[in-house]
């Protein structure tokens, strides 16, 4: 194995994936949904202690008539990125969020290692 090979292997090894699950009114969603995709989490990426993300619907299980589900994951190359994001920057973009929907969304953060 050459080391190069094995050198990107370790990296992969400590992808650390940050997921957001937000449960969003559906009478916001196509607001929020752009608003996400547009400004919010360019911002995050913009703080540098991300590589890229990904951002999913959820589908199953169902959530009520009234209420959607989104999930992000940012990715990152260690857990030293992500505790730089959340000391520099973390309160004030979910601060930022909450403000903009307020009582119209809820938020379940993870931290996950790849293994």
């Amino acid at each position: 194995m050459h080391v190069l090979e094995l050198e990107l292997r370790l990296a992969i090894l400590d992808m650390i994936i940050y997921s957001v699950t937000i449960y969003i009114n559906k009478d916001v969603e196509k607001e929020w949904l752009d608003w996400m995709k547009k400004i919010h989490i360019q911002d995050i990426i913009d703080t540098g202690h991300f590589n890229s993300y990904k951002i999913y619907k959820v589908v199953v299980p169902a959530h009520s008539s009234d209420e959607t589900a989104y999930c992000i994951q940012y990715d990152c190359k260690s857990m030293k990125d992500y505790t730089l994001y959340l000391e520099k920057h973390a309160s004030r973009l979910q601060r930022e969020h909450t403000i903009k929907f307020q009582n119209k969304v809820k938020a379940a953060r993870a931290v996950m290692e790849e293994i």
